[in-house]
């Protein structure tokens, strides 16, 4: 007898496809490479990076305080077409044209900082209003725990496959032998335009596909009111969901630091190639695939809190191997070095992408716990902690690596490779020119500035994973027995 509520296979695959253009325009290339396509475009005095960083740092904070804001309004939305889908659509749509712009222009100086500023705070609104209806509608597509493990896997490894594409496509096509129309400059606004074409593409599938289930009537006659109030209780007395949120924060910070930073070293290290920045991150995102493509299976054979145990050892092995590379292993043993590295960040990006897994499926069990407690289920609010601490994270991320940046003496390296680019772009140089001249410029960066980006590379990742680790055995409760328990009891009250 098939049991109420059952996740039907066009709800899984129609769901889970729309994050593949999402991650690939928006989590991708928007918020992974603007500040490499700044770097390797945008000729910027020191003044001018530091005002792009502050605008970013300013509007992921905005961000992150416009998310539960967002999600409480999702929670009152009740339309004929759902809560979900009028947002999803309308957040597509604007977030397209934002990035359609932000990548297709020639301005600099001052003019494009007003130009960034601009664009990054719309995103900011845009893309939220996709993000958090999006991911809110998962816990209702999927209410028992094999569904919602199917669902929350599933749709990671779309997503995974959205950044697989993306850390192929975007380093590979804009920089080095294969980089389109011979620059940078044209090759970020194509790239842009292929990507958007793709998330219009998968959001439409789960637009269409989706059937949402109707509102249960107790939601249909307590709609809830946009007040901060609400959000601030709602987050402030559900310990998981704020324990849960304390983690991801963490993740985002100091992963966020490692990605950042990776491509400027391995660009300074191993020459100015788009290939070897793809094949460094493709290698773990291509595990994790596998990890989320099993994890229904795995996670019936195994507890979470057993493999967050082994992922925090093999992760922060990853990051010590990557340590001792960059330290000990010559630069003349070029792919070789190269190699050891990139395997080394395997098994560092494996264990921190199975650590996102497992706290998705944690945020949206507490949606349950919420309800058990409270009597409220609240996945608008419970789901925008999520994007809430993930920007809070970033922005604190991205604060850290213009520091980073400004200590290691990187902006005038950058800056002299984007003049060369825009040469190139404008037809005053010839591509085997720009390219002589950029390998020119890597020769001459120091040691001294190599060492501070590995080791911000690899301590600063490991030191986060280790306090992520402490933090889950010390407060997580709502374990998967913990969670039966608790969707016996609802389905009892709902009963009675």
């Amino acid at each position: 007898m098939k049991r109420k509520g059952t996740l039907t296979k066009r709800n899984l695959w129609s769901y889970s496809t729309g994050t593949i253009g999402r991650d690939m325009a928006a989590s991708g290339l928007f918020i992974g490479h603007l500040l490499n396509y700044v770097l390797f475009t945008k000729a910027l005095n020191a003044e001018q990076f530091t005002a792009v960083t502050i605008i970013m740092v300013v509007a992921r904070i905005f961000d992150a305080f416009n998310d539960p804001v967002m999600g409480n309004i999702l929670d009152a939305t009740h339309t004929r077409w759902g809560k979900f889908k009028p947002w999803i659509l309308s957040g597509t749509v604007l977030t397209v044209i934002v990035i359609l712009i932000s990548f297709s222009n020639t301005l600099q100086g001052w003019g494009y900082v007003v130009l960034f500023g601009v664009m990054y705070f719309i995103f900011s609104i845009t893309f939220t209003m996709n993000d958090i209806s999006y991911w809110g509608m998962l816990p209702s597509l999927a209410p028992h725990p094999d569904d919602r493990n199917r669902l929350t896997s599933l749709a990671s490894l779309m997503a995974g496959i959205g950044a697989f594409l993306c850390s192929f496509i975007a380093p590979t096509f804009t920089a080095g032998e294969y980089v389109i129309g011979g620059n940078a400059v044209t090759a970020y606004a194509v790239v842009a335009a292929m990507f958007c074409a793709c998330m219009l593409l998968t959001q439409l599938v789960t637009l269409v596909g989706v059937r949402e289930a109707p509102l249960p009537e107790r939601e249909k006659s307590g709609r809830t009111k946009v007040s901060l109030r609400v959000i601030v209780s709602t987050i402030k007395n559900n310990d998981q969901t704020l324990w849960n949120a304390v983690i991801l924060f963490i993740h985002f910070l100091v992963s966020t630091v490692g990605t950042t930073v990776s491509t400027s070293y391995l660009y300074f290290t191993f020459g100015y190639n788009g290939l070897l920045i793809m094949l460094f991150s493709i290698l773990g995102q291509g595990a994790s695939a596998v990890i989320f493509a099993l994890f229904p299976s795995v996670s019936r054979r195994f507890r979470r809190a057993q493999l967050i145990r082994f992922v925090t050892v093999l992760a922060i092995s990853g990051y010590a191997l990557l340590l001792f590379a960059g330290l000990f292993l010559p630069d003349s043993l070029g792919l070789g070095k190269f190699a050891v590295m990139a395997v080394a960040n395997l098994f560092s990006g494996l264990g921190i992408n199975v650590y996102y897994l497992v706290t998705m499926v944690n945020i949206a069990n507490s949606v349950e716990y919420n309800e058990w407690k409270f009597g409220r289920r609240n996945e608008g609010i419970i789901f925008s902690v999520r994007p809430f601490v993930t920007k809070l994270g970033m922005a604190l991320a991205q604060f850290l690596s213009m520091l980073i940046y400004m200590a290691a003496g990187v902006l005038h390296t950058t800056n002299q490779i984007s003049d060369m680019e825009n040469s190139a772009a404008g037809g005053l140089i010839t591509l085997v020119e720009k390219t002589g001249g950029i390998e020119g410029i890597i020769a001459g960066v120091p040691d001294t500035q190599k060492l501070v980006l590995l080791l911000f590379l690899t301590l600063l990742p490991a030191a986060g994973v280790l306090t992520e680790y402490i933090i889950y055995r010390k407060k997580i409760t709502l374990d998967e027995e913990k969670y039966e328990q608790i969707t016996r009891e609802i389905e009892e009250r709902g009963r009675a």
